[in-house]
């Protein structure tokens, strides 16, 4: 097998088993979800944030490194120093692509990227234990004059749920916010 080839072999597996992975675990984990979006049995994270902007803005700002660095830079963890901005944002637009987020502390895979409806990302902190990647996918849906997103994070290190929960608050969902209503 070439290199090309390989590469392509490898992310088609991993693409289909984290695939398995996360739809297999979303009907028995849902249900239990208490007031924070933690799943207290499966170690999930499911949230749904309301934007006040469409589709297409959020979806861009999700998936374009220039602007989801202005989002990263409203965030908990660049404006308490907890993550260093040592690396610029890198998003790939394309399936099978690298991303890598917060000053390199987030890294990981495109999955599935749908325009304006899905983005499902192989994703990472680069503490977790070397080839430990969580699944986490967006759904983004009209509600009225904006856009509710239908998040899932499954597949993470047992006893992370708190602390990821906060970080998708302050890091993703309202330095989003405030990065769209710009």
């Amino acid at each position: 097998m070439n290199e090309g080839m390989s590469r392509r072999y490898v992310l088609s597996g991993a693409t289909m088993t984290i695939g398995a992975i996360g739809l297999g675990s979303v009907p028995s984990w849902s249900a239990s979800v208490d007031d924070s979006g933690i799943s207290r049995n499966a170690e999930a994270i499911h949230q749904e944030p309301m934007i006040k902007t469409n589709r297409t803005r959020v979806y861009d700002a999700l998936t374009d490194a220039a602007q989801f660095h202005k989002v990263t830079l409203l965030g908990v963890a660049m404006r308490s120093g907890m993550a260093k901005d040592v690396k610029p944002t890198e998003i790939s637009r394309e399936v099978g692509g690298a991303f890598q987020l917060f000053g390199g502390f987030i890294v990981g895979r495109q999955i599935e990227l749908v325009a304006d409806t899905r983005i499902v990302q192989a994703w990472r902190e680069v503490s977790w234990d070397p080839g430990v990647y969580s699944l986490v996918r967006f759904e983004l849906l009209d509600s009225g004059a904006g856009t509710k997103i239908v998040f899932d994070h499954t597949g993470f290190p047992k006893g992370a749920a708190d602390h990821l929960a906060i970080g998708w608050k302050g890091n993703y969902w309202e330095p989003l916010e405030k990065f769209l209503s710009q």
